[in-house]
């Protein structure tokens, strides 16, 4: 069977299944049989153009969910929280959710220091905790290293690690082998997730065929990005592969409105949400970054009828933890179905561990104890591999992998691709 004949049948299978879950959740029992409604706590950045997707996202999937009856007759009930993308804040609303509006889990930030200071309040408070965004490895090696204390938590969205092999994979594909590119420079983010997405991006984008010339990291509190963009064209890389999340603004549109002629591909995590074209007046033309899903792209059935959904609410695409709210609030919903209505935490752990789960985004399983990334969403075909997405006219459009790209790469008129890459 080929790949697309396989995805095609785990798809058909997703179909059934889902049906199969949202009948398993109750949803013929009588209001009158309902019980106390399941408190789930979501902590988001809401001024941040990613992290507000967090708790749209999740509001919206208990919305579906309650529509059609709730868990065994029990309403979902998001309790939201800003943490103004503050460590400090994303703690207190942890322990607020915790303690005093007893969530029976949490979902939380897409802000690696944020998740990695709510982690050990996870440990303490014995709280199922899962990020539907952050990044770094530590968050599952915490796990690894000290199962009995900290498997509450679980990570929702791909490691660092697996991001930056998710890009390299794209840039050996696409990058190399199509437009024969044989330069880079790796320009990222001075945070706790780029350190290991850049110790990645070293070993793995040589071995995809683009040699890195120069690394550059800077504050994320950096205005002006002229001499940063003087010192990548002086190498004359083909391509700047970048790691940026907490900015991405002010380096795209200083990109374009002093034409660099190289093209920038890796992960803009702001440039996931169709928002970021009036973010940047349209600077982001060209860009290229990796995301969780993109509109109009069917990576399984139940792809296109979340974006055009959370579009319809909120007048933008969701971003890439978006995605992965809705679908752990589905998850976490599926596990506690399956512990008949238990949330207790222990039960909860082993419920989670056993998730098996087709998403928005594909098809989720955790990582076990022994595992390396243990609880951390699993990356591969067949699994969670991510796209790479390009701004198109104004629109989002995929680029990688091949069987669910809808369009070839494009790039501004500024753009001087190499001789390397021109022939």
């Amino acid at each position: 069977m080929s790949k697309n004949s396989s995805w095609r049948h785990l798809c058909s299978l997703s179909l059934v299944r889902a049906g199969a879950l949202l009948a398993a959740l109750g949803f013929a029992v009588s209001a009158q049989a309902a019980g106390e409604p399941i408190k789930i706590g979501v902590i988001g950045e809401e001024s941040a153009v990613a992290g507000a997707s967090i708790t749209q996202a999740a509001k919206l999937a208990a919305d579906e969910i309650n529509a059609h009856g709730g868990v065994d007759g029990r309403m979902i009930e998001v309790i939201a929280y800003d943490d103004h993308s503050s460590a400090s804040d994303g703690v207190r609303a942890f322990q607020r959710a915790a303690t005093q509006d007893k969530v029976v889990a949490v979902i939380g930030s897409y802000i690696s220091e944020v998740a990695l200071a709510m982690e050990p309040w996870s440990a303490r408070l014995k709280m199922p905790f899962i990020t539907p965004g952050a990044a770094s490895n530590d968050i599952s090696k915490h796990v690894h290293d000290d199962y009995d204390n900290y498997k509450y938590t679980f990570h929702g969205w791909m490691t660092s690690a697996f991001i930056a092999q998710s890009i390299c994979d794209f840039s050996h594909d696409i990058l190399v082998g199509q437009l024969h590119m044989k330069t880079t420079v790796v320009m990222s983010e001075d945070a706790a997730w780029t350190k290991p997405l850049d110790e990645r991006y070293l070993d793995c984008l040589p071995k995809a065929g683009l040699k890195v010339l120069d690394h550059i990291r800077f504050n994320p509190d950096t205005s002006d990005f002229t001499p940063i963009f003087n010192q990548i064209e002086s190498k004359h890389p083909d391509t700047i592969t970048t790691g940026i999340s907490h900015v991405g603004v002010q380096p795209t549109v200083q990109w374009h409105d002093q034409q660099v002629p190289i093209p920038m591909s890796g992960q803009s995590s702001q440039a996931t949400t169709s928002s970021f074209w009036k973010d940047t007046n349209g600077a982001t033309e060209g860009v290229i970054t990796a995301s969780a899903a993109a509109p109009g792209v069917a990576i399984t059935p139940k792809t296109v009828p979340f974006v055009d959904a959370y579009t319809k609410q909120f007048g933008v695409s969701p971003a890439y933890c978006g995605f992965t709210s809705y679908d752990l609030v589905y998850i976490l919903a599926d596990a506690i179905k399956r512990n008949h209505g238990a949330t207790d935490p222990d039960k909860m752990v082993d419920a989670l561990e056993k998730t098996d789960y087709v998403g928005t985004i594909g098809r989720w399983q955790f990582y076990g104890k022994n595992d390396q990334f243990t609880h951390a969403l699993k990356y591969g075909p067949g699994f969670i591999t991510g796209i790479n997405l390009q701004w198109q006219d104004g629109k989002q459009v995929a680029i990688w992998p091949k069987s669910v790209a809808n369009a070839k790469l494009r790039f501004p008129s500024f753009i001087k691709l190499q001789q390397a890459a021109a022939n």
